[in-house]
């Protein structure tokens, strides 16, 4: 796969975990809590998206680094709320595991592109 096959698939991923994030939120039981924590979890989780495909359109290398910056501490920021739903037992729902594990694989690609762009 080349790079530029490869940013397309990205940005369709990352778009679909940002969808799959609306979809597992619509179905949390409504709390006080699960609505601040989903909510978190929403904004952080649709941001992936969004930056990592401004993060493509970058019109330097450095514009570039800022927006995959971005893009990681959103991704963390996620699993965070993810672990949090799962600890607190906020949710049941079977898609919590490949969210989760969709989002840590994500962290990890996106961190390991933020690290490859500093050496550039």
């Amino acid at each position: 796969m080349d790079k530029v096959e490869f940013v397309e698939k990205f940005k369709a991923r990352t778009k679909k975990f940002s969808i799959e994030i609306i979809w597992f939120y619509e179905r949390l039981r409504k709390t006080d809590s699960s609505r601040v924590v989903g909510r978190q979890l929403l904004r952080s989780a649709t941001s992936v998206a969004a930056n990592y495909r401004a993060a493509c359109n970058a019109r330097s290398q450095a514009e570039f680094f800022a927006k995959v910056s971005i893009v990681v501490e959103e991704a963390d920021e996620s699993l965070f709320w993810l672990e949090v739903i799962d600890e607190s037992e906020m949710s049941k729902d079977e898609k919590l595991n490949w969210l989760t594990q969709e989002c840590t694989e994500i962290v990890k690609v996106v961190s390991k592109a933020r690290k490859n762009a500093r050496k550039s």
